[in-house]
Order: C-alpha cells, then structure tokens, then sequence
C-alpha cells in the first residue's frame, strides 16, 4: 500500500486519470501468473512476480485476489522475499530509485539529504544513495534513527527537534550536493537553503520552481534491478504491518495518520 492509495480514495488524482467506478485502488502487486496473453513472451503460468501495475485509469487495481498486469511492468519475484515484502517494492522502490539516479543524478562520493527518510521510500532511498557511494542525511524522528542507520544513513537530524537546514549547514557549511524531498510543504520551500554549489532537488509531493519532480513510472528493467539487490540482501524491505485484505480500511487509517516507518501490505489468504 501506499499513501497515492488513501489520495486516490478522496478524489485527489481525479484530475490526472480517468476514474472508473466501481472503483479497485492499488498499483503495487506480488503473485502468481495464471495466465498470460499470446503476445506476451518471458512469463508463464506458475510463475511468481511482482509489479507495479499503474494503468492509464484508476479502477481496475490491486485489492484483489485476480490483478490484470501489464507484462512490461513485471519482474520475477525476489526468491529473498516474502510475498508481501515483495509487495512493498514496487512503487516505492521505483519512485527511490528514479529520483536518485534520474533526477538527481547521484554520484559516488556525493552528499545527500533525504526528507522523511524512514518513510517507504526513504528506506529504500537511504539504501540506493549508500549503494551509489553517497554520504547519506536523513530527517526523521529520534525512534527511526537507529533503524535508518542499520540501513546506511551517515547522519540523522531529528526534524521534530531541530532546524534542519541550521543542522545541514553547521556539517556541512559548503552544503550539500542534493535533496531528495518527500515530504512537500516547508521542506520542499527550504531545501535550496542547504545546496552547495551544483546543488538540485527532487521532489515526489509537487512540482515547483528550480525542482526536478517525479512521477514514478513502470518500468520491469528497473524493477528486476531492485529485486536482484533484494535477493543479494543489499536491499532491504521495512515492513512496519501486514493486514487482512479485509482490513484494508484500518489499513487506510494508518496511512493517513502519517508517521509509519516503512510500509504496510495487505494479505491475501487462499
């Protein structure tokens, strides 16, 4: 699950996709093939994957026990991972992933600062930026530190407690090389504050002036990438809670309470 799921719920993405009603949220998904289509070539039945499965509208989602996929948005499911770990890869994974290597740009040796980096895709955003070589930074609450330093953050700056751009600067009073904002709002507003010279923002919450936003997209290469790093146990996947399809509405909840570390999924029994 991601929190695009609670957005899509009350009515936020109606002017970017066509909605069909009844309405099935979901674009992340883990199973078994039952079948594919005669075009489709490297899958079989009986095989396990998992997807980011966006279509063009929203409608046909994953909250379900049969998902329509696109086999240009699959990959093999990581043999490391649990159903449901595999699940929470996909969309939050990607969105890291796209933003650090895409927008940003990053490189070996590089500073990066990561706003709500013990969120679903700050997780996997601390570990790619530390693959890639990257000093890490992330804000976060004092709960999660110790956690996001396991996964490779080299400093922690506890938002709730302290500025985080007076706490960038006095490390790093030439700045830093990037951000990555997942947050939006002031965060996003004062990100430039903290850039060296060369400096550039990402951000997945709003598109804005000097800021290289994102959109996460489908992309199988990519996803297979991602899995591979899993399997090899240099990609971990934070599962903060594992529901019932049927308590897909507390589910809900706790996404839109804010401040879960990591990700929730839903179970499908049978």
């Amino acid at each position: 699950m991601n929190p695009v799921d609670f957005k899509i719920r009350q009515g936020k993405l109606e002017g970017a996709f066509p909605h069909f009603f009844p309405l099935v949220p979901g674009w992340d998904v883990a199973g078994v093939v039952e079948q594919t289509g005669p075009a489709v070539t490297g899958l079989s039945e009986g095989d396990e994957v998992v997807a980011y499965c966006r279509k063009d509208f929203v409608g046909e989602g994953t909250y379900a026990e049969l998902v329509s996929v696109k086999a240009n948005q699959a990959a093999p499911k990581p043999a490391a991972l649990s159903f449901e770990e595999a699940a929470a890869l996909p969309l939050a994974g990607l969105t890291a992933f796209q933003a650090l290597h895409e927008k940003l740009e990053i490189k070996e040796g590089e500073t990066v600062l990561i706003h709500a980096a013990s969120g679903g895709v700050g997780r996997f955003a601390v570990q790619l930026a530390r693959l890639a070589g990257a000093h890490v930074i992330g804000t976060a609450s004092a709960a999660n530190h110790e956690a996001l330093r396991e996964l490779g953050a080299a400093e922690l700056i506890d938002y709730s407690e302290q500025d985080v751009v007076k706490a960038v600067r006095a490390s790093h009073p030439g700045g830093v090389d990037a951000v990555l904002d997942l947050v939006g709002g002031e965060a996003l507003e004062r990100s430039p504050e903290v850039l060296g010279d060369g400096g550039r923002v990402a951000s997945v919450s709003q598109p804005a002036e000097k800021v290289r936003y994102l959109f996460v997209r489908p992309d199988s290469g990519q996803l297979a990438h991602l899995g591979s790093l899993a399997d090899s146990g240099e990609l971990k996947v934070s599962l903060a809670e594992t529901l019932a399809l049927e308590e897909a509405a507390r589910a809900h909840e706790l996404l839109e309470s804010g401040g879960v570390s990591g990700k929730i999924a839903l179970s499908i029994a049978g």
